[in-house]
């Protein structure tokens, strides 16, 4: 057995860590002696150091199983790899789910001296998880083909029923299992249902709480996602989409700038979280309901990864349950739909009961808690003045991030303040940001590979002058002081004689602004929509806002006069409240956007006749 100054040699090293959080030793002790293991460890717990460490140490490969590995297209470097890895030339091979289905890659796997096998995402096999992908399904292969390999399964969001799914489906022989607590104390989930307007205005109010930080902002649609970017916009609040119809460049250009700080607000669809390292993220905000407990606590479970105090936000509303009800109907299979209502009550009870938000996270996962209040949710009494403050009046917006209303930030800030930790100089921070903001892009990889989040903070904490210091600096082992740590001693002391961040290029677009100009130009929607990099239905809905607000004049060349009468029709037998039941009574050839541009000019009459 290997003896633990041999785990902490390489963990220092590697990841300038100078001790294991909470299982990972265990974990990788269990992997390195040979036993099969089931371990699930929330968001940011440190699952991938537990097989990456023992992958490390040994003379051979670790098999990682991911669905966030895409298949390779390059045929000819796909040949170079496969060679390299039958010589042992990896630790680490990372393969998808979906490659590892194919004869030929078992064929050559067997051919590449493979420690052991990682299941990332495990929850994915089990029908009962909430991200079921039936490719995952064949990985029970592993065992047939493998039987010596150790297999280690690795999800941060699975129920008691899915963890013996995993046991089953992937045939773990007398694993060793690692159950980390669901409990995140240093989260508090404030849950609110709200109408649409009421939704926005809190939206506003809640990221004007934190002006200086990490926000993730989750959108049901992608239509929600645009809408949202551009409204935020429209308030002065920056903000970068994310979502599946983007193409490749843009999706991960907006990606970047996020995680390397030059834009503070990001706004995604659930495509958006899976693989994203960000340590500060302050606060997480749902916009619509989640299908499930398990999709809240992986994405809610983004904020708050540096164990500092941070918010889950869930502003809700009632038609939220109408569109999951309906695509849950719209699944065939009888077992699955069975399974999609399950979820559905139980996110439903999360939202609407009066019990405390951690207490039912942590029973849905099976884990019994001990206390009688959490003092870190709405229903234990942690409202947020915010929160509760009628609409009417906004408040100013808060030039710090802490919440002296609410009782744990204080005590977070106690804590901080009793180790002799003041917080960092917010010039040094914004200027080693830009730092790592040029040498990612020179590097061509993510801020976060080159310098974490907490490691940012505590360099600029503790202001290293040497090499020797900056080994002492949380994150820095050998192998990243090597790389970057003169590089950083040369921007330490540049700040030391003057030098500061250059303030970020201000994006200040104004969307309905932008609009307005490129119809007057004679623009037609496909190209605005080219050239603002937005969905058709998004510019749609948004010349109806206008339209419907008075700030433009309706033009009769956008609907086609037939289809126009025929919506006029509609509308004065069905009413312009609801655009859905217009949809259904009309002709299938007749679009949603005609149809909210009627809608739009109706409802402008409609306010014009009754002012």
């Amino acid at each position: 057995m290997t003896s633990a100054t041999d785990l902490l040699t390489p963990l220092r090293r590697y990841w300038g860590f100078d001790s294991f959080r909470p299982l990972q030793e265990r974990v990788v002790r269990s992997l390195m002696a040979g036993h099969d293991s089931c371990v699930v460890m929330p968001t940011g717990g440190g699952k991938s150091l537990c097989y990456q460490l023992p992958a490390l140490v040994s003379e051979k490969t670790a098999g990682v199983i991911s669905p966030l590995i895409a298949l390779m297209q390059d045929q000819a470097r796909q040949s170079v790899v496969m060679r390299e890895a039958e010589s042992g030339e990896y630790r680490l091979l990372y393969l998808s789910p979906e490659r590892l289905a194919r004869a030929d890659t078992i064929s050559w796997l067997k051919r590449v001296p493979v420690a052991f096998f990682a299941i990332d995402e495990a929850h994915c096999i089990s029908e009962w998880g909430h991200e079921f992908r039936p490719e995952y399904r064949q990985l029970s292969c592993l065992r047939a083909h493998f039987p010596e390999r150790p297999i280690a399964a690795f999800t941060a969001s699975a129920t008691q029923r899915v963890r013996h799914d995993i046991l089953e489906q992937l045939q773990l022989r007398e694993p060793h299992k690692y159950i980390a607590s669901f409990h995140r104390p240093n989260l508090r989930y404030l849950v609110k249902e709200c109408h649409d307007r009421e939704q926005s205005s809190l939206l506003v109010r809640v990221l004007r709480n934190y002006p200086n930080a990490n926000v993730i902002v989750y959108a049901p649609t992608i239509a929600r996602v645009e809408e949202t970017v551009d409204f935020l916009e429209e308030q002065g609040i920056a903000a970068v989409g994310y979502h599946g119809k983007m193409d490749t460049d843009t999706r991960r250009r907006n990606q970047e700038r996020w995680t390397s700080d030059e834009v503070r607000v990001l706004v995604g669809t659930i495509a958006f979280g899976l693989g994203i390292n960000k340590a500060t993220v302050r606060a997480v905000i749902h916009l619509s309901l989640p299908k499930s407990i398990e999709q809240y606590y992986q994405e809610a479970g983004r904020a708050g990864r540096d164990g500092e105090a941070a918010d889950c936000i869930l502003l809700w509303q009632k038609r939220d349950t109408g569109l999951l009800a309906h695509f849950i109907e719209q699944v065939t299979d009888p077992a699955e739909r069975e399974r999609g209502w399950q979820r559905y009550h139980a996110i439903r009870r999360f939202a609407e009961s009066g019990q405390c938000r951690h207490s039912q996270i942590c029973s849905h996962f099976g884990e019994k808690t001990k206390w009688t209040s959490c003092a870190a949710c709405d229903v234990c009494g942690c409202e947020s003045q915010w929160l509760l403050k009628s609409m009417e009046a906004e408040p100013p917006a808060r030039t710090q991030l802490s919440m002296p209303e609410v009782t744990h930030v204080q005590e977070t800030s106690a804590r901080a303040a009793e180790s002799g930790i003041t917080g960092a100089d917010s010039e040094l921070r914004d200027y080693i940001r830009e730092w790592r903001r040029e040498m990612s892009k020179e590097q061509g990889v993510p801020a976060y590979i080159v310098m974490h989040d907490t490691s940012l903070e505590d360099l600029c904490r503790r202001r290293p002058t040497s090499l020797a210091e900056l080994l002492g600096v949380s994150g820095f082992g050998e192998r990243k002081t090597e790389l970057y740590g003169q590089s950083i001693l040369d921007a330490l002391s540049r700040f030391a004689t003057g030098a500061r961040a250059a303030p970020l290029p201000e994006k200040r677009t104004r969307p309905a602004e932008d609009t307005l100009r490129l119809l007057a130009e004679g623009r037609n929607f496909e190209e605005i929509a080219r050239i603002r990099g937005r969905q058709l239905a998004s510019v749609v809905g948004l010349v109806a806002d206008l339209v419907e607000k008075g700030k433009l004049d309706f033009q009769s060349a956008w609907v086609d006069s037939d289809k126009q009468k025929s919506i006029e029709s509609a509308c004065a037998r069905l009413g312009i409240q609801w655009l859905k039941p217009l949809k259904e009574a009309l002709p299938p050839e007749i679009t949603f956007e005609e149809i909210r541009l009627i809608v739009a000019r109706l409802r402008q009459q409609k306010l014009r006749e009754s002012a």
